[in-house]
């Protein structure tokens, strides 16, 4: 196929160039062959080395026989002709070569920064889950240990603070899980959103009630429009949406913090709020939060770094847009702007 795109290009254009020099004076032979040097160089950009040296001995051939008096015979008429003939070919083969080497060198160059690339990311994973992973196994290994070893001498409230343990542990483990499992989805290319009509006053509350459970919050305020109508919108993806952002407030602001949630509808676009009045973001790192795997300087939360990094790529998946911002007065301020159809029914 090479082959055949670079004979069907250099005739092309040998035949444009002679048509022009049968009306034009002016394009003689010397002028053709810059042209056609210029044809093998964007040829030697794309195809492989093969048929770029095709297409640079087909050009030479061209032009000695319909350009280069006299024409239509591969007889030159003078030596200044042939020494420029000689010149092209070799100039057309030193160009042919070099142009393929350097794509060979930016090919291993491109290998080698994805290798590069992928080593960090494997250790960034290793360092980011090990303790994020080892922390609720290892708190369920030993609850439930205690449970089976002492469950006869265990009263009543200790056994269930266990329970409960054992409850919040295999929570945070599945949230981390659903994080990577999310993560590859996104990686994959090939999340799409699944549309339906979905009740925002009764998503948002869940997702409250979900975060207040983990979290032991009971600080987090929702303000809905009244009478919001039914958005038609990917569920799952805007659970998840909400619930890192909800849930990522509650770990990076002290207990006593204020954490609000507000959702309007405008022409058309669910516009969702959530922000706190904690300490907000450092200068200079609200652009990054969103990269993957990026946790914040100096910070005593943990983390793994992929809950926002969902965020927006569950939010333009959606043909959403999200924005941060420090408020005035302290604290994040988190912007989820998402279009779709709304009903005219009210809930």
């Amino acid at each position: 196929m090479q082959y055949l795109l670079s004979a069907v290009l250099v005739i092309c254009i040998s035949a444009i160039c002679f048509v022009f020099s049968y009306y034009t004076p002016h394009l003689d032979h010397r002028v053709v062959a810059l042209i056609l040097l210029l044809t093998v160089s964007i040829i030697a950009i794309t195809f492989d080395i093969l048929p770029v040296l095709f297409a640079a001995v087909f050009t030479a051939f061209i032009w000695d026989f319909f350009f280069i008096p006299p024409r239509f015979t591969l007889h030159i008429g003078t030596t200044e002709d042939t020494v420029l003939l000689v010149m092209y070919f070799i100039i057309s083969m030193i160009n042919a070569v070099l142009t393929y080497k350097i794509r060979q060198m930016e090919k291993l160059a491109r290998k080698k920064l994805e290798k590069a690339n992928a080593i960090k990311l494997y250790n960034t994973v290793l360092n980011s889950l090990s303790h994020e992973l080892r922390t609720p196994i290892a708190a369920i290994i030993g609850a439930s240990d205690n449970l089976r070893s002492l469950n006869d001498t265990l009263n009543q409230e200790t056994r269930l603070e266990l329970i409960s343990e054992i409850s919040q542990a295999s929570l945070r483990l599945n949230q981390q899980v659903e994080n990577l499992l999310n993560l590859s989805r996104l990686e994959s290319g090939f999340i799409k959103p699944k549309k339906d009509w979905c009740d925002i006053t009764e998503l948002i509350h869940n997702v409250v009630k979900r975060v207040e459970e983990n979290s032991g919050r009971k600080n987090i305020h929702i303000h809905i429009t009244p009478s919001f109508p039914l958005f038609k919108t990917d569920k799952g993806m805007l659970e998840q949406v909400l619930y890192n952002l909800v849930n990522n407030a509650a770990i990076h602001t002290h207990s006593s913090s204020k954490i609000s949630v507000h959702a309007r509808d405008q022409a058309d676009v669910l516009k969702v709020i959530v922000e706190d009045n904690g300490n907000g973001f450092p200068p200079g790192e609200t652009i990054r939060v969103f990269d993957k795997f990026y946790r914040l300087k100096h910070t005593k939360a943990t983390g793994t770094g992929l809950g926002l990094s969902i965020v927006k790529g569950f939010t333009e998946a959606m043909n959403g847009e999200v924005k941060l911002d420090n408020n005035l007065n302290g604290g994040a301020k988190f912007t989820i702007l998402i279009p779709g159809e709304t009903s005219k029914i009210t809930v």
